[in-house]
């Protein structure tokens, strides 16, 4: 199993998708690893609010760095062509640098946080500390994805299990420590972070480094070769991530406006780590798309009809059983008031985990069709629809907390589905 240009069978599409969604399951217990250790400091709210707040931020550097995964993956078939995605890899890395070293280090940080986020003078400082070791997160991160993309594509995917394995152990390990010197600040949580980070691009490393030793130096169909035409590629995706990413961040800063600003910022980052945990197995449809769907449409179809209703029905349970509140407290050591909240928040986003797997199959057809700008627009339609919610929200009912945050993702999920459906049929029947 080397290429993507063997027969298409279910139990192929299986066999390639498993391990990337038990990869991603456990890098959303990483998080969950992370927010249980921040839970159990004295000052929970302070601290899960401002690594909250410190990781919203960071979405908008990291963002750039992930979408190298998708790009080299789709693109990179020989030496030469991979050579031109790590060219292009090398400005995301030096930019993240450059805007995290600003945050950490200069007044930049506490005007983000202080000022545009409007947090308290407790959370604007926890939320600045973060980013002493997130600064690096982006490059670990990037690293890890452009070597992603040549494992995906010789479907070795059962490595990105391995690499999470050993990162979640690390991981584990040194919240263990943290929780036994004491949890007293978010600095600890993004460490904790970056340290799972660079193991898993470590080993992420090792394996793709071999894969592109066997690879030709130039392959006749492959027309990649310049940095220049890998941003044809990129640039698309990168534009459209800009303008969705800066969502979170602002929704962080109006919810701090509400009438529980920090509970409010609190239990959104809970309830959506835990919703993280939920479809994190299934958040791997687009590749399934980009790699089989001009082979074999029909089996990508029925693959995702087989797994696409899952992430609903789990959300059903742990947000209206008991098993949602067993898992805030016991596993995340929330409780009280944030737990109640949490539980709120949780129940919001079930539209957003309902289209999910539909909007993210459809974004692989899009890109195996290399029709990336497209989904700038659906995007576009996500972020506005998204921040004139939260707005309202915010405005109309300042009291129901993390819960807010939730409904206004689930409907600008919502509109990006409906805009890119009709993007992509207005764009095929002008080609037809």
């Amino acid at each position: 199993m080397t290429t993507p240009n063997e027969p298409v069978t279910l139990r192929r599409l299986f066999l390639f998708f498993i391990p990337m969604g038990i990869s991603v399951l456990l890098i959303n217990l990483s998080h969950v690893i992370i927010n249980g250790t921040l839970a159990r400091s004295d000052n929970p709210e302070i601290i899960l609010a401002g690594y909250a707040l410190g990781m919203s931020l960071l979405v908008v550097t990291e963002r750039p760095a992930v979408l190298l995964r998708q790009t080299c993956s789709a693109l990179v078939r020989d030496r030469i062509s991979f050579r031109a995605v790590r060219s292009v890899s090398f400005y995301v890395f030096g930019s993240a640098l450059v805007f995290g070293g600003l945050v950490a280090y200069t007044p930049l940080g506490h005007w983000i946080f202080g000022g545009a986020y409007g947090a308290d003078r407790l959370v604007e400082r926890e939320a600045v500390h973060t980013f002493y070791a997130l600064m690096f997160l982006s490059v670990f991160s990037g690293l890890r994805c452009l070597y992603q993309g040549i494992i995906i594509y010789k479907m070795r995917t059962r490595w990105l299990t391995i690499g999470m394995i050993f990162r979640l152990a690390g991981m584990f390990l040194l919240s263990q420590y943290f929780l036994h010197v004491g949890v007293t600040s978010a600095m600890q949580g993004s460490i904790i972070f970056v340290f799972g980070m660079v193991i898993e691009a470590s080993i992420s490393w090792l394996e793709a480094t071999k894969l592109l030793k066997a690879m030709p130096e130039k392959m006749e169909n492959c027309e990649i070769v310049k940095p220049k035409q890998v941003l044809g590629f990129y640039n698309p995706l990168l534009y459209s991530s800009l303008i969705v990413v800066w969502i979170l961040p602002i929704m962080n800063a109006l919810l701090g406006t509400t009438d529980r600003g920090t509970l409010a910022i609190a239990s959104f980052a809970v309830a959506g780590s835990l919703m993280n945990l939920i479809l994190g197995f299934f958040t791997y449809f687009h590749q399934i798309a980009l790699l089989f769907v001009k082979s074999d449409p029909a089996i990508v179809r029925k693959f995702t009809l087989m797994l696409g209703f899952i992430p609903p029905l789990l959300l059903l349970l742990m947000a209206f059983t008991p098993i949602g509140s067993w898992m805030f407290l016991h596993v995340l050591g929330v409780k009280d008031e944030l737990l109640h909240a949490c539980i709120h928040a949780l129940r919001g986003f079930f539209p957003f985990v309902l289209i999910f797997p539909w909007l993210d199959t459809l974004n692989g057809i899009v890109m195996a069709h290399g029709e990336t700008k497209l989904m700038f627009g659906s995007q576009i339609g996500n972020a506005i629809v998204t921040a004139i919610t939260i707005v309202l929200l915010v405005l109309l009912l300042p009291h129901w907390n993390g819960v807010l945050g939730s409904f206004a993702q689930s409907a600008g999920l919502i509109a990006e589905l409906i805009s890119l459906v009709w993007l992509f049929r207005r764009n095929h029947r002008s080609v037809n």
